[in-house]
């Protein structure tokens, strides 16, 4: 490791970190030309429509709502538990198409009652779900929070639209959720299993029997001629779509090492090792709105995201962008994977298969065949024990998601 102790380097040091580095240095980054997708199949399906984005304040929610405003919607709900996020969309999206119609509404998708509220007066028809924790050493120590957000307000969220006519619901899923090591992977497994279970019982004519999360007024999963029409009737197609970290994104490995670089260092990596697979936030919200054109119901799609980055490569790319030199200007230093985490991310299971789409960017899952009664009816119980006596839920966790693996983290 370098020291800095002449007056020189640490000029050099404070000279080279004032400079900030745009969008464009940062593409750079991903050692690959930016994707370029072509949206007239969006702007068809999305043109006239009710849309709705959870969490569209975040990262990721708030480019949905650019790219989603730039088709002509009829109506752009905004949905985040956090105002300022959501406010900030709101300016900017009234500076740039101050007659589109949006609506900024505030609460979360843990509060069933909030989404009926919600559902019921706006009906939204499409629903794009990237509310969530995301954090992956956070959720390590606050599973039941990360259970409670991720894969119950996922539940919740899917139950709404389904039971409000809703035509489609595309889940934000994450390459975390194959072979899970962490809390977080884990519940976004779940999530998918969700959104899998929905389809499979709207397919098989017995939506009536997924357990009831949302309060619905004059409807049941009891009978009667409301709740007939309800389940009978729905028609949602639920999708997930799966892809890795987005470079820049609130809290991204990005931000932190810009912080880093412009106070001086040191830049810590994890591990010398570790890798992940980039996209820009553009891109990646390009191809899932794309993705979510192709639901037929069921599906995971899978982005092509490339090649896997390693840390160290892109925290020493980084450095040299700011005009400094990495182990001289800016130290880097190695802290072991935090808890949770993989050295190496994976796209798919070893017992899933891709399937071409008619975008060579885009595949479809092959998915796992599992019984979505037993799976909602573990769900339930791992509900309970989340909100019971407070025990760990891990190995509630490992019966639902048998590919929950937590003792792996931190290996190749």
């Amino acid at each position: 490791m370098a020291v800095f102790g002449s007056k020189e380097k640490k000029n050099r040091r404070r000279d080279g970190a004032s400079r900030a580095i745009g969008d464009a240095a940062l593409e750079a980054l991903l050692g690959r030309e930016a994707i370029k997708t072509d949206l007239k199949e969006v702007f068809d399906f999305i043109n006239g429509k009710v849309v709705m984005v959870t969490g569209g304040g975040g990262s990721i929610g708030s480019e949905l709502c650019r790219q989603i405003a730039a088709h002509g919607p009829k109506t752009l709900i905004i949905f985040d538990i956090y105002e300022n996020g959501a406010y900030a969309i709101l300016l900017e999206l009234q500076r740039e198409y101050p007659d589109l119609d949006l609506k900024v509404l505030i609460g979360s998708v843990r509060d069933g009652a909030r989404l009926r509220e919600v559902f019921s007066e706006y009906r939204p028809q499409i629903v794009y779900h990237a509310a969530a924790h995301k954090h992956v050493p956070l959720m390590e120590d606050n599973p039941n929070e990360a259970i409670k957000n991720n894969s119950i307000g996922t539940f919740k969220t899917a139950y709404a639209a389904m039971t409000h006519g809703c035509e489609r619901f595309v889940l934000i899923s994450t390459d975390k959720a194959v072979n899970p090591t962490s809390v977080m992977g884990a519940t976004k497994r779940i999530c998918e299993l969700i959104v899998q279970s929905f389809d499979a019982k709207i397919k098989e004519g017995s939506a009536s029997g997924i357990p009831r999360l949302v309060p619905l007024r004059g409807v049941s999963n009891e009978g009667g001629d409301a709740a007939s029409r309800v389940f009978e009737e729905t028609k949602t197609r639920f999708v997930a779509v799966r892809f890795g970290n987005v470079l820049g994104s609130n809290g991204s490995v990005v931000e932190v090492f810009k912080k880093q670089i412009e106070s001086g260092g040191p830049v810590v990596v994890t591990h010398p090792d570790i890798a992940r697979y980039f996209m820009t936030v553009e891109e990646a919200v390009s191809l899932v709105l794309l993705a979510g054109t192709y639901a037929s119901g069921g599906e995971i799609f899978v982005l092509d995201m490339g090649d896997p980055v390693r840390i160290d490569t892109l925290a020493r790319e980084m450095i040299k962008l700011y005009g400094l030199k990495p182990d001289e200007d800016v130290a880097i230093v190695y802290s072991g994977p935090r808890p949770g985490e993989k050295l190496f991310e994976e796209k798919l299971m070893a017992e899933e298969g891709l399937r071409k789409t008619d975008n060579d960017l885009i595949h479809a899952v092959t998915p796992i065949p599992f019984e979505p009664d037993v799976f909602l009816k573990r769900f339930s119980e791992l509900i309970g024990a989340v909100y019971g006596d407070g025990e760990d839920p891990r190995q509630k966790l490992r019966e639902i998601v048998p590919a929950y693996h937590p003792e792996n983290a931190g290996k190749e």
